[in-house]
């Protein structure tokens, strides 16, 4: 989250819409601290995975689009733990 150079506020507002775009996605029903929660962590996990690839991310639109990847993976991890 360091590197994309983007606001502790603004990393709330994007991880909330990449949560919730996520969650629309995976047809998950999460309500609005979930989805901030989702979109934030994922977006670290997805940006930690990319890294491997060679990918980097930058800026507000590089930050939403690693959580809403990120966010797909956290809740696809959710739901094979829990079946």
């Amino acid at each position: 989250m360091e590197d994309t150079q983007i606001g502790w506020i603004a990393a709330i507002i994007i991880g909330g819409v990449a949560g919730w775009i996520a969650s629309s996605v995976m047809k998950s029903d999460t309500g609005i601290f979930l989805n901030i929660v989702l979109g934030i962590i994922g977006a670290a996990i997805a940006s930690f995975l990319f890294s491997f690839l060679g990918v980097s991310f930058g800026g507000w639109l590089g930050y939403l689009v690693a959580g809403i990847v990120g966010a797909c993976i956290l809740i696809w991890g959710v739901r094979a733990v829990r079946s």
